[in-house]
């Protein structure tokens, strides 16, 4: 979202945009296949194509002063102009019907349910349940309740939600989508009790005397809606307005309120109204430049909103949400999508994939066929998400673009719309590969661990970034209410909507795309499918998933597809494949006990950033299968690589958890660690705060056995600076040498459970403490500052501030060690997901 008082430097988007000035854009458009029909709605203002001659008719504009004849002359002008670009005939609602596409069909959130074991999706589950239950209906309506002129207890919550920010009520429609959603995949009887409150409170609203039952229903004025109309600024007031009509839909389709669709269907009526009077009282042309101000996904709300009513006013409405001159753009197939702002025009295309699905018109598939593949090939990071500062950057220039303000997570949300819709069209795997890809490192980053309520804008990029320094930071519970809170609470409730699809008919077939833990009700074939997924390590050298069916008669044939990922590779693999990237089919007739076994090899690559330049070759992502490895660092990123990835990235074992500790001494009634500084020295620094910081990366290390003989031996090595060790004389290095052994032994002040560290090359000389300063010193004997002695060289081992995920590896750095963990399980810890692989090692 961009706010009104914001000042950005976009290019203009008419009907008529300026690209159309240029001899290529133009030759462009007569040139590309499939392109003339566009030109010819383009040049003759003709973006709707309604199935009834009538309902076109009712957006004629007025004639105003024009005499009767002239106006005559107009309205056959008008009919003449429809029948022209319809071919002479006009469709029926039934013809339209069989135009719709054959696609695969959701599993619906009810009979999808995730493990409530997983450590990743059924945990990210829950969490946003959690925060969904937290919050208050009534704060959450207040502002609704306010403009209706109703009694509102209580107190508005605060952020984009305040009384005074022109966007409030947004997330009030993200809540009901969510919270839709999350009951169908939980069937939470406390969650269904809060959801319901909602929408019979905003009835209220929309029926209340200042809104007439006309069907009005915001948590601000009607006035928004005359600036937005005179093109003077305003904070997208319909991008609000998508929101909640999509919420009080989802509320009908996923939690069967009938009383919500009605609402839907009211406001659709009255927002028409207000369309059509902004044409007859001007010209089409001006509603397309009221467009350049963001709208949502106004027309993908109103065509699913037509697919369930199959009113043409709806279909007429939608259209005239499909902003022409950017979708116009992408229908020539042209790259033009530099300084666009991403998620102003996102929702744009997915509302064109609705158009395609309702209408069955080819050229929607296309568009959004080559807005994919553009946003893939040049414009993506190695997360799958997209926008650089919410807007689009010069394509294949991304090198430069890498800071904290990367990949705005309400893109993330809407691209995968985007992916899911064209795998359900095509089957092909490299939709949901990347859908995959974006949900792993894009969605399950933005929650900051098991901390309810608390998510990120922005997904930085940069070297030495974190997500909590960036210009958002981590949100609040209830005090950020951002778009990305909107658009997170929604991913987290619909985890299960991408893992099952399927084929009906007299031979049901299920394809399974996404490795989750879960169970499937596949009512359509009378069978009960559970998928469970061997936890991942970094020492695995295969994904591990298995399929248990069972049968509620006597079983039944059908067809299950397993997707092979394009990550994976046929060597090694348990089962024969014809290729990577493709399906495994299985048809047989199931029966109970039925279990299907299938082995992934998983293995570490590089990926290079999306950047033509020669310069930017060396600047690469390093990936294990799906998971984008993140390297701990506050700046560093050079590498130092060998022929083969191997050479210089190494699996981190889970015995090594075992040799964690953290050292710690007590000081004035506080706890003190000691902790790396700068990654090349020691210090003393404050007991951290919670988990998930820089600071418990510090403040953690591996005891490292020197040697056999010797068990209390050891090197010191930093956590997040695998392959290096403290030397004796205190500094960070990664040469090994006698200099970098120091002897663990039992606290010199005698204390139960203390350990004093011993220089392995100065006997009697030990690690000791002067405040904040970590220093060496001898041990002199007995005398009167022997107790002082003892008590600064003498530390508790304390339970580590940090543990190894699963996957970590450790990769060797020009001057520093690496330690690599998945993206998504970071939280205010520096890290860099690009690398410079061109660099030397320096010694």
């Amino acid at each position: 979202m961009v706010a009104a008082a914001a000042v950005a430097t976009a290019k203009e988007c008419t009907n008529v945009p300026t690209q159309l000035s240029s001899h290529t854009v133009r030759a462009r458009l007569q040139g590309t296949p499939g392109a003339e029909e566009w030109r010819l709605r383009e040049l003759f203002h003709e973006h709707v194509n309604p199935t009834e001659e009538s309902t076109w008719m009712d957006l004629l504009p007025l004639a105003g002063t024009a005499t009767a004849g002239a106006a005559a002359t107009e309205e056959f002008d008008w009919a003449m102009l429809y029948r022209a670009l319809k071919g002479g005939a006009v469709g029926s609602s039934a013809a339209a019907e069989q135009q719709r596409p054959s696609v695969l069909e959701e599993a619906s959130l009810h009979d999808v349910r995730l493990d409530p074991g997983d450590e990743v999706y059924g945990r990210a589950q829950q969490t946003n349940l959690e925060y969904l239950l937290l919050l208050d209906v009534d704060r959450l309506v207040w502002s609704f309740r306010r403009q209706a002129g109703l009694p509102a207890p209580g107190a508005p919550y605060g952020g984009w939600e305040a009384a005074d920010v022109e966007l409030r009520g947004h997330f009030v429609g993200h809540y009901m989508s969510a919270a839709a959603k999350m009951w169908a995949s939980t069937h939470n009887g406390t969650l269904a009790g809060k959801m319901s409150a909602v929408v019979d409170a905003l009835h209220a609203c929309q029926q209340a005397a200042p809104n007439g039952g006309k069907g009005y229903l915001s948590a601000f004025p009607a006035e928004f809606f005359d600036r937005f109309e005179a093109i003077q600024p305003v904070w997208a007031p319909y991008y609000t307005i998508h929101k909640i009509m999509q919420g009080l839909l989802d509320q009908y389709t996923a939690a069967g309120n009938r009383k919500a669709l009605d609402m839907v269907v009211s406001m659709a009526s009255y927002f028409g109204d207000r369309v059509r009077s902004v044409i007859q009282r001007h010209t089409i042309e001006r509603h397309w430049t009221s467009l350049n101000e963001e709208t949502g996904g106004m027309n993908d709300v109103l065509y699913q909103l037509y697919a369930i009513t199959n009113d043409q006013r709806h279909l007429v409405l939608a259209h005239l949400f499909d902003k022409p001159c950017f979708l116009g753009l992408l229908a020539a197939q042209a790259d033009s999508l530099s300084d666009f702002h991403a998620n102003t025009h996102i929702p744009v295309v997915v509302g064109g994939q609705m158009r395609y699905e309702v209408t069955g018109d080819p050229l929607y598939k296309d568009i959004a066929t080559f807005f994919l593949d553009v946003v893939n090939s040049s414009h993506s990071y190695a997360t799958g998400g997209t926008s650089v500062s919410e807007f689009w950057y010069n394509p294949k220039r991304l090198a430069e673009t890498l800071t904290t303000e990367n990949e705005e997570s309400c893109t993330t949300y809407n691209m995968l719309k985007v992916s899911r819709h064209l795998f359900r069209w095509t089957k092909e795997v490299a939709y949901i590969d990347y859908y995959e890809r974006a949900l792993i490192n894009g969605v399950l980053s933005i929650q900051r661990g098991r901390d309810s309520g608390v998510m990120i804008y922005m997904l930085p990029q940069g070297p030495g970034k974190s997500k909590a320094e960036s210009y958002h930071g981590w949100g609040t519970q209830y005090d950020s209410f951002w778009c990305c809170y909107g658009t997170g609470i929604e991913s987290f409730s619909k985890l299960g909507d991408s893992i099952y699809f399927e084929e009906k008919g007299s031979k049901p077939a299920l394809y399974v795309v996404q490795y989750i833990p879960s169970t499937f009700n596949w009512k359509s074939a009378g069978l009960t499918v559970t998928q469970q997924v061997k936890p991942l390590s970094s020492s695995d050298q295969n994904l591990q998933v298995s399929l248990s069916v069972s049968a509620k008669t006597n079983g039944q044939y059908a067809t299950v597809n397993v997707r092979i990922p394009s990550w994976t590779s046929v060597n090694g693999a348990k089962a024969t494949l014809n290729d990577k990237g493709t399906f495994l089919s299985v048809t047989k007739h199931w029966v109970s006990g039925d279990h299907l076994e299938i082995q992934l090899p998983i293995n570490l690559r590089t990926e290079a950033i999306k950047d033509d330049r020669p310069e930017y070759a060396s600047l690469q992502a390093v990936l294990f299968g799906p998971f984008l490895l993140a390297g701990l660092t506050t700046g560093d990123w050079d590498a130092n690589t060998g022929a083969a990835i191997s050479d210089w990235i190494t699996p981190v074992p889970s015995s090594y958890n075992s040799q964690l500790v953290t050292l710690t001494q007590e000081s004035g009634g506080s706890t003190f660690v000691l902790s790396t500084a700068n990654a090349t020295s020691l210090r003393m620094q404050p007991w951290p705060e919670g988990g998930g910081t820089d600071d418990a990366v510090h403040a953690t290390f591996r005891l490292v056995p020197a040697t056999t003989k010797e068990p209390s031996s050891a090197m010191i090595e930093p956590f997040g600076l695998p392959g290096m060790a403290v030397t004796n004389s205190l500094t960070v290095s990664g040469e090994k040498s006698p200099a970098s052994v120091f002897n663990v032994v039992p606290g010199l002040d005698g204390e139960p459970g203390s350990v004093s560290l011993e220089l392995g090359t100065r006997p009697g000389c030990f690690v000791l403490t002067a405040g904040a300063k970590v220093q060496v010193s001898c041990r002199s004997g007995s005398g009167g500052g022997e107790a002082g002695f003892l008590k600064a060289a003498s530390f508790k081992r304390a339970e580590p501030l940090r543990r190894y995920h699963p996957i970590s590896f450790a990769a060797r750095g020009a001057r520093r060690g690496f330690l690599l963990e998945p993206l998504f399980t970071l939280r205010d810890e520096f890290y860099t997901v690009y690398f410079n692989l061109g660099a030397r090692q320096v010694n």
